[in-house]
């Protein structure tokens, strides 16, 4: 029987809780460390308990199968660009349509605006029109929106950087989730969390080799209000993936302290 909206939540963020992996880098920019061995990789992400394995529909298509029966699931990332792209490298298309997703193994839909960039207005109605898609078909839609175009104009006092207004535009465009930033302390990110009334999962940001630091501040995030992680670098970039991951999943969904998820798995 073919699940609804509400039951496909339930799976992604089970308690409105969840960690998320992307790894739809590759289409961007390859080589990239940690995705040349893609099977071992989702391998690793399941048997870790990750919620959501977030990727372009190719590498969807091919190894959603490896999901199949357990708590992990594939969401399309339906936007691209590529680092040879110039002056339009931020500019992210959208590559294909709502209705592909549960044919090639997902469940859920994702996007992304670069909110201050030269192509921000193009990008909004990209978003919102996948997300229109998804909300006839019974899919989640998740949005990435990032505060970091040229044209970004903070407003006076918002101690945010506009990272407050980006997952708020994310709601006001119909995603059910979004991905956000750590501010740098819990007053600023508190803030963030108030912005919208829908699970935020903390981004990870460039690989940087230290598991301690990142672990720390998924561990304030969280105290913070924050529902969970959408942590990609951070993760398949590690020298343990699947550990990480597990880490991650213990923070999240068992209240573990960042130093005793780390002993836990190894790390």
């Amino acid at each position: 029987m073919l699940m609804d909206k509400s039951e496909r939540l339930n799976r992604l963020l089970p308690n409105q809780r969840g960690v998320w992996i992307p790894i739809d880098h590759g289409a961007s920019d390859y080589p990239a460390p940690g995705l040349e061995d893609i099977e071992g990789l989702v391998r690793s992400l399941v048997d870790a308990g990750v919620n959501a394995i977030v990727a372009q529909k190719g590498l969807v298509s091919k190894y959603a199968h490896l999901c199949e029966g357990t708590a992990t699931n594939m969401v399309v990332h339906y936007s691209v660009s590529t680092r040879h792209a110039g002056p339009d490298m931020n500019n992210k298309v959208i590559v294909g349509h709502a209705d592909e997703t549960l044919k090639r193994g997902a469940i859920a839909v994702s996007s992304q605006v670069n909110m201050g960039s030269e192509n921000e207005a193009a990008m909004i109605s990209r978003m919102g029109e996948l997300n229109r898609q998804a909300l006839h078909l019974e899919l989640p839609s998740f949005g990435m929106v990032y505060a970091r175009g040229p044209h970004l104009n903070h407003q006076p006092g918002d101690f945010t950087h506009s990272q407050a207004h980006a997952v708020r535009l994310a709601f006001e465009l119909g995603c059910d989730a979004a991905k956000c930033v750590w501010t740098g302390d819990k007053t600023s990110f508190s803030s963030v969390m108030n912005s919208a009334p829908i699970p935020l999962l903390l981004a990870g940001g460039p690989a940087s080799g230290d598991t301690a630091e990142v672990l720390k501040t998924v561990e304030k995030a969280l105290n913070a209000g924050a529902s969970g992680v959408c942590m990609g670098r951070q993760v398949f970039a590690h020298p343990n993936p699947g550990a990480m991951a597990k880490a991650l999943v213990m923070m999240v969904h068992e209240g573990a302290s960042a130093a005793s998820a780390m002993s836990a798995v190894g790390l």
